[in-house]
């Protein structure tokens, strides 16, 4: 069935009328919050301000049973979102409370809101900080069904809203299962990576591996290249959220680029001294890293390399990294800390039973890897399936005909 005949169904020829969100809703910024008031003042009432998710939480409440908000400065603007029950609306997100009278239900609201994501961008500027005028807010034109006649408006939005919340609370179950199996993940990897004294040995990575920095051929721009036997030039870009991997670059170097960086082969460690600090990845292709990249490598014959991502994810190692950097020792990811970082090696004297037995703990964590992480086959895919089945009952749902344009006369 078309989209058309599905929406011409529902709507039983009734009349669509466009409103603007102004006449339907009161639209105004909440109140002034940072980090340094939360910090102050901590409690149980989410902090809803310049991102969907809570900026912290806080002893006080501005907002009750008013879940609908829209980011209007910084780099979320735009952004729609919901909170139910009582929390902390910062100047940040403006309120969209529906008017009395109005004849609208709230989630159908909602749902309209996210479908027309892209036209309320359309509403924002981005000279400067980026930012969304509530006077233009007001503008945006929203579909009414059956304006004239209000129980059979509700009763139309009613069904939308049913339809549309069986994937939303679907993907939310998801959500919820996802997240409760990272914390699995994260206390049974701290676990099975948390040993008794002598039951392992300490050693520094250094003394197990190669560790090196990466190296940038300046200008950068005088060496990419679209050539085919170009060399992968592998940026903070290339890493995929969840995935262990870098598996492809959107940028290659020439040869000579090449020689004035560092080249790893597949298999090799990288991590970030910047963005996702300390955060590891594995090279599933042969590259080149910049300067703001450390590498490892030269490990297989001590180390597993399953064994090793774990432990460089773990709570431990990334809390490592922190300390160290906000203690001011070190004002980067740099070589030397890496080097420094003592990694467990069990069964030290017997090497063929030491990455047997990090065969087996890796075997154990991947399970849970896989699940909370995979793009391909674990949770994360379920939920970007529905995710996707509910976009595609919403473009159905709510892709109501638009008014022709008015066109002047010609006399």
């Amino acid at each position: 069935m078309s989209k058309s005949i599905f929406l011409e169904k529902l709507l039983d020829k009734a009349e669509v009328k466009w409103v603007p969100l102004g006449e339907l809703t009161k639209i105004k910024s909440g109140q002034a919050v940072n980090k340094t008031m939360i910090a102050e003042n901590p409690g149980d009432y989410p902090v809803i301000n310049s991102g969907r998710e809570p900026l912290g939480y806080i002893d006080q409440w501005n907002t009750e049973n008013d879940p609908i908000g829209i980011t209007s400065r910084g780099a979320g603007v735009g952004s729609i979102t919901w909170r139910e029950g009582r929390y902390y609306r910062g100047n940040l997100n403006y309120s969209v409370s529906i008017e009395d009278g109005a004849n609208v239900r709230t989630k159908f609201l909602l749902h309209l809101l996210l479908y027309m994501q892209r036209e309320i961008q359309d509403l924002c500027t981005y000279d400067g900080i980026p930012a969304l005028n509530a006077s233009n807010l007001k503008q945006l034109l929203l579909p009414i069904p059956c304006p004239e006649n209000p129980e059979k408006s509700l009763a139309i939005q009613a069904e939308i809203v049913r339809i549309l919340d069986t994937f939303t609370e679907l993907t939310a179950e998801l959500t919820a299962e996802l997240t409760a199996r990272k914390k699995q993940y994260n206390y049974y990897r701290d676990q099975l990576l948390t040993f008794e004294e002598g039951e392992v040995e300490w050693k520094p990575l250094g003394d197990v591996s190669t560790v090196q920095r990466g190296a940038s051929p300046r200008p950068i721009s005088k060496f990419i290249t679209d050539q085919a036997f170009g060399v992968p030039w592998i940026k903070i870009g290339d890493t995929v959220p969840g995935s262990k991997y870098v598996t492809h670059t959107a940028q290659k170097i020439t040869q000579e680029g090449a020689l004035r960086s560092r080249v790893l082969k597949k298999g090799a460690f990288i991590l970030s001294n910047s963005m996702s600090f300390g955060r590891p990845y594995i090279l599933g292709i042969n590259g080149a890293i910049h300067d703001g990249w450390a590498s490892i490598s030269d490990f297989s014959e001590t180390l597993d390399s399953g064994f090793l991502y774990h432990f460089l994810s773990s709570h431990k190692v990334q809390s490592y990294w922190l300390t160290k950097i906000n203690s001011g020792s070190v004002s980067n990811l740099n070589s030397e800390l890496i080097k420094s970082l003592e990694v467990p090696i069990p069964y030290p004297n017997d090497p063929k039973q030491s990455l047997a037995e990090q065969a087996r703990i890796v075997a154990i964590l991947d399970k849970f890897d896989t699940l909370t992480h995979s793009i391909s086959e674990g949770l994360p895919r379920e939920i970007e399936l529905r995710q996707k089945q509910y976009e595609y009952y919403r473009d159905l749902l709510l892709n109501f005909p638009k008014p022709e344009p008015q066109t002047e006369g010609v006399a």
